[in-house]
């Protein structure tokens, strides 16, 4: 039986929740930039699209994405099974899934304290 969209969205949902410590930042607009980034670049080379490397915050995303594509990829073989389109609809439902789990949906009020 295949896996729905949002089975396979869980899937990688756990595996960052579980392995990846960029997501815990102590401020909304860092977890915003590294979910953004990460995820965004992480997509790219899932779709085998170019990804820039020219920064030094660039690079730092770029090894994390490294990082997790491989691991996705190990992990959930029927990745290789996707189109791209469907793996653009999976990543996108991803993001979406992580920014409400670590921004928008955080019970955290510390990452809004101005004064922190």
């Amino acid at each position: 039986m295949a896996e729905s969209m949002q089975e396979k969205i869980a899937e990688l949902e756990d595996y960052i929740m579980k392995k990846c410590l960029w997501q815990f930042h102590s401020r909304t607009w860092d977890r915003k930039r590294q979910n953004e980034n990460i995820l965004g670049m992480t997509k790219h080379l899932l779709l085998e699209e170019p990804v820039s490397r020219e920064t030094p915050e660039e690079r730092c995303y770029w090894v994390d994405a490294v990082t997790m594509a491989e691991a996705f990829k190990t992990r959930c073989p029927w990745l290789a099974g996707m189109s791209k389109e469907d793996i653009a609809v999976l990543m996108d439902g991803l993001y979406a899934r992580i920014d409400h789990l670590t921004v928008t949906g955080s019970l955290n009020q510390e990452l809004n304290d101005q004064h922190y």
